[in-house]
């Protein structure tokens, strides 16, 4: 995303006195429209519980968004667009918002952390400022007192815990936004992980949204440019899933039965003679999360080969299957050895979220892959067009790698990513907010937790120093054609296509395994260069 390649409307975030003044009593007509009509709706839909979802609840959020709004409204309008103290300025303005609506999601808890852990994942999307303050949600969700975990147990299985189990440990493992998670033992010996949900949250989550809803036409009337009804829209379409952890329970068993063949990767099993909507039983398994670099060396786990693992797994899920995993923070993916070969295994935790791949926005995802491994830009162009990008593909292009334009057109599988190419992605994002926005609002809706998955991957590697190896886009590229040639052998009734098929397939894999194996002997000359240079340069002391 070169600072040349889009212009950034300069009307974004500086309006003239006029249209300042305007916006701002919009600010405030809208400010009392949300909280007149999301009081009357809720009254008259008889949604409205004081005990969960009293006025302060709402006015905490409506006074946020409008304190936010008229930041942005009138902290830069005596500054000249685009000037080097108009960018500290909006730096500034942005971390102020930023406070402010994790200080909101906090105080709201629930539906609101959850929204707000998904932007904070948004690393290549949205301003550092946010992504930088909304990730400490992930470590700063609410956590049920023992009361109320103890009666969601008796709700739902209807017997006391100590009928339930020999041992319960009253400290969580870990609390996020939805449920906490309790280490225990059965009567039979067995140890288990007992996830819990907060008891508020089933009833809170539909009024959250209605709220933010709300909000979100209000933020748009004042700054027309930014579209993010798009996170509305995947928070009513997720949340009711995320919230019945029987789906949760499908969607493991469904991923653990699709990657059989991956013995690398273990997915804890489910019990369900103790499994309901808002309590789900699991086979406990430890380890280390998955960007504890200190975990792994004390346990003599290769960095390099877990992030080559996590990279198969995904392609796997994304590329061949259509079935993915779209949460994978480091909460949720652990490493460990296992107990029995001693191999490096990944354990994936926490199956609520999923995306189904239709089957035409997979294999068009597909192509569009091989495009930017291969540097087909022709290709990059009719693929970013098909799945929505229109006129703004080059942006779509680098926001789907990370990369800039010119790493793209380069080649993204030619050179890792520099820190000053990470840096500059980074600082971009704040500057094509507004068509970046414009873009998530229009391409398909699998794709907005594709963006998330791949930005929260990224963050792994990054944490990991293992991003944008040549070995990752490979794997990628595997995975692509034996997806395609899938789709092509299904398409045809004819055996002679499908054998030539078969040995198309057969001949790119070859190709990419040579393609491999040259990289790695270039990396074994080269380092035998190095070395023979270090002895020529310091001779050993006889």
């Amino acid at each position: 995303m070169e600072s040349s390649l889009w212009k950034t409307p300069s009307t974004a975030l500086s309006p003239g006195s006029g249209d300042m003044a305007r916006r701002a009593l919009k600010l405030a007509s809208w400010t009392g429209m949300a909280l007149a009509a999301s009081g009357f709706f809720l009254y008259s839909n008889k949604y409205l519980d004081p005990n969960d979802f009293g006025a302060v609840r709402v006015g905490r959020a409506v006074a946020t968004t409008a304190v936010i709004s008229y930041d942005y409204l009138t902290s830069l309008r005596s500054v000249p667009y685009g000037s080097e103290e108009y960018l500290q300025l909006l730096s500034k303005v942005h971390l102020r918002s930023a406070r402010r609506l994790c200080e909101l999601c906090c105080a709201n808890r629930g539906t609101f952390i959850k929204v707000g852990q998904h932007l904070g994942a948004l690393d290549y999307l949205l301003p550092e400022e946010y992504t930088s303050t909304l990730k400490v949600l992930h470590s700063q969700a609410p956590q049920s007192s023992m009361q109320e975990v103890r009666r969601v147990i008796r709700e739902d299985l209807g017997k006391e815990i100590h009928d339930l189990f020999m041992s319960f440990d009253d400290t969580p493992l870990g609390a996020a936004s939805l449920a906490q998670v309790h280490k225990a033992v059965l009567h039979d010996g067995r140890t288990v992980a007992v996830k819990v949900q907060h008891p508020k949250v089933q009833a809170q989550s539909s009024k959250d949204i209605l709220l933010m809803e709300v909000l979100v036409l209000a933020v748009k009337q004042l700054f027309p440019e930014f579209e993010f009804m798009w996170l509305v829209d995947e928070a009513k379409k997720n949340l009711p899933l995320e919230l019945d952890f029987l789906n949760e329970g499908r969607n493991a068993e469904r991923v653990a039965q699709m990657l059989k063949h991956i013995d690398f990767l273990k997915v804890p099993r489910i019990y369900w003679e103790l499994s309901t909507k808002r309590v789900l039983l699991m086979e406990f398994v430890d380890g280390g999360q998955v960007n504890d670099r200190d975990y792994m060396e004390k346990n003599k786990i290769d960095v390099n080969e877990i992030s080559r693992h996590l990279g198969k797994i995904y392609s796997e899920m994304i590329f061949v299957n259509g079935f993915v995993h779209c949460d994978p923070h480091p909460g949720n993916v652990l490493v460990r050895k296992h107990p029995g070969t001693g191999r490096a295994e990944i354990v994936l935790l926490d199956h609520g979220l999923y995306q189904v791949l239709t089957e035409e926005f997979r294999l068009d995802y597909c192509h569009l892959w091989q495009s930017l491994i291969w540097t087909d830009m022709e290709r990059v162009k009719k693929y970013s067009q098909r799945l929505g990008a229109g006129d703004l593909y080059p942006l779509f292009a680098c926001m789907l790698t990370a990369r800039s334009w010119d790493s793209v057109n380069r080649g993204i599988s030619q050179a890792p990513v520099t820190a000053t190419e990470d840096s500059e992605i980074r600082n971009n994002a704040a500057n094509y907010l507004p068509e970046i926005s414009q873009l998530l609002n229009h391409v398909p809706r699998q794709m907005l937790l594709i963006f998330k998955t791949n930005d929260l991957l990224r963050g792994i590697e990054a944490a990991l120093g293992t991003r944008a190896s040549a070995s990752s886009f490979l794997n990628m590229s595997r995975c692509c054609i034996r997806a395609l040639a899938t789709h092509k052998k299904k398409s045809t009734c004819s055996s002679f296509r499908r054998a030539q098929i078969s040995f198309s397939e057969a001949f790119n894999l070859w190709q990419i395994n040579l393609h491999e194996l040259i990289l790695r002997v270039k990396g074994l000359k080269l380092a035998s260069w190095i070395l023979a240079f270090l002895c020529w340069l310091l001779p050993t002391p006889y």
